[in-house]
C-alpha cells in the first residue's frame, strides 16, 4: 500500500449520515459513509483504490449515536488501514455562508459562532454541517478545518437578481436571494472549461437535480442567476421540499389553519415536494417505477417547474448555448432529461434520444444550436481543492 502524505479529508455531514472522501493532491484514495446515525442500525461503508482496504459492516448504536462518535469510528479505521496517512486539513461543505462569507475560510471559534447564527436560514442542513465541523475538530485536533459555502458561487449576482421587493431595511439585514448548490455549480464550470472550453464561456444553464434541486444560469463561467433564493426551499420541486410557493399560501395556513412556524417548516421542508404530491415517495426512482397516477402527476409537475425555469433563465442570459444535467436525478434519469428537453426546438435544441438512452456525455443531436450535456458533479473534489489551496496560501 502506498504512503499517503499530506491528505485532505472532505466531510459532508447530514442529519443521519456522514459522507467522507480522502484526497492526496487531486486523487481520491477512498470514499465512504456512516449512515443511520442515531438509529438502532448504523452502518459503515468504505471503498477505495485497489491498494486501500474496504469496509462494509454494521455498527452498534453506541458507535454512531452522533456525528462525533461516528467520526471516531472512521478515524479508528483510517489509523488501522492507512497508518501513514497524515490529514493536513478537513474540508466541510457548509450550505449557508450568509452575506459575509464567500471564499473558503479556516474555521475559528468566532466563525463557528457566526455560522450557528445562520441556522434559521438553512435549518435542514446548517446544524448538521456545524456538527460535522465540531466532530472533526475533536477527531483531528492538529488539522486545519476549512469551510466551503454553497452560497459562495452566486455572490456576484446583480442587485436586481438578489433583492426581494420588501422595504430596503430587510435587504440590509440579510434578507436577500443567496442561491445554493454553489459547490456543484463551481465544479460544473471548471469541468466545462476542461472538456468544452468553447462552451464554458458562453451562455450555460446547469440543472442540479436531486433530492435537492436547483438551476443556475452561467455566463463566462460565473453565476448570473439561480432558482434558489433566501433558503433552500425556493425554486424547483424537490424530494420533500415544496419549491416556489405563493406567500399567500403561508398566510392562509397561519391565519385560517392556525399553523405556527414550526408546523409550517415541517410541512415545507419534510412533507412536501415529490413526497407530498405523490403520497408515495420522495425518491424519483420509485416514482418512475410506479404505475400509480399520483406518481406520474408528481413527475409531471417536477418537470413543468424545470421547463418554466429553463425559459426564465434563458431570458436572463439573452439566449442559450448549453444545458447541463447534473445531480443524482440529472445524471441518472433518462426519463426526466427526455421530458425536460421534449418540445424545446424553439430554443434551437435538438435532442438525441439514443444518446440519452445510453447515458452519454453529449445528449444533443449533431447540428443542435444548444449543446446538451450530462456531467456528473464532484462537490468533494472541489472542496478538497479549495482546502488545499487555502492551507498552501
Amino acid at each position: 500500500m502506498s504512503t499517503i502524505d499530506g491528505s485532505v479529508l472532505v466531510l459532508n455531514a447530514g442529519s443521519s449520515s456522514i459522507k467522507f472522501q480522502l484526497f492526496d493532491a487531486d486523487h481520491s484514495h477512498l470514499h465512504g459513509e456512516v449512515d443511520g446515525l442515531g438509529t438502532e442500525h448504523p452502518h459503515l461503508r468504505i471503498s477505495g483504490d485497489s491498494d486501500v482496504p474496504t469496509a462494509d459492516r454494521a455498527l452498534s448504536p453506541k458507535e454512531a449515536f452522533c456525528h462525533e462518535s461516528a467520526l471516531a469510528v472512521v478515524v479508528a479505521w483510517l489509523d488501522e488501514a492507512l497508518p501513514d496517512a497524515r490529514v493536513l486539513a478537513v474540508g466541510h461543505r457548509v450550505v449557508h455562508g450568509g452575506p459575509n462569507y464567500g471564499d473558503p475560510v479556516e474555521v475559528t471559534d468566532r466563525i463557528l459562532e457566526d455560522l450557528e447564527r445562520l441556522i434559521p436560514l438553512a435549518p435542514l442542513h446548517q446544524p448538521h454541517n456545524i456538527s460535522g465541523i465540531r466532530a472533526a475538530r475533536v477527531a483531528f485536533p492538529n488539522a486545519r478545518q476549512v469551510a466551503c459555502f454553497d452560497t459562495a458561487f452566486h455572490r456576484g449576482h446583480s442587485f436586481a437578481e438578489t433583492v426581494f421587493a420588501l422595504p430596503r431595511q430587510y435587504y440590509d439585514e440579510g434578507v436577500r436571494r443567496y442561491g445554493f448548490h454553489g459547490v456543484s455549480y463551481d465544479y460544473i464550470s471548471c469541468r466545462l472549461a476542461e472538456i468544452a472550453p468553447e462552451i464554458a464561456k458562453k451562455r450555460v444553464i446547469a440543472a442540479h437535480l436531486g433530492n435537492g434541486a436547483s438551476m443556475c444560469a452561467m455566463h463566462e463561467g460565473r453565476s448570473i442567476s439561480s432558482t434558489m433564493g433566501f433558503s433552500a426551499l425556493d425554486g424547483l420541486v424537490m424530494g420533500t421540499r415544496c419549491g416556489q410557493i405563493d406567500p399567500g399560501v403561508l398566510l392562509y395556513l397561519m391565519q385560517q389553519r392556525g399553523m405556527d412556524g414550526d408546523a409550517i417548516a415541517t410541512l415545507l421542508y419534510h412533507d412536501s415536494g415529490l413526497k407530498g404530491l405523490s403520497e408515495i415517495s420522495s425518491d424519483m426512482r420509485e416514482l418512475e417505477a410506479s404505475d400509480d397516477p399520483r406518481a406520474a402527476q408528481a413527475i409531471e409537475h417536477f418537470v413543468a417547474r424545470i421547463r418554466r425555469e429553463l425559459g426564465g433563465l434563458t431570458a436572463v442570459l439573452g439566449g442559450l448555448d448549453a444545458l447541463v444535467f447534473t445531480g443524482g436525478i440529472g445524471e441518472h434519469s433518462r426519463l426526466i432529461r427526455q421530458m425536460v428537453c421534449a418540445g424545446q426546438e424553439w430554443l434551437g435544441l435538438a435532442f438525441d434520444e439514443a444518446a440519452n438512452a445510453a447515458n452519454a456525455e453529449v445528449l444533443s443531436a449533431p447540428g443542435s444550436a444548444v449543446t446538451v450535456l450530462r456531467i456528473p458533479t464532484d462537490e468533494e473534489r472541489m472542496i478538497a481543492r479549495a482546502a488545499r489551496k487555502l492551507i498552501r496560501g
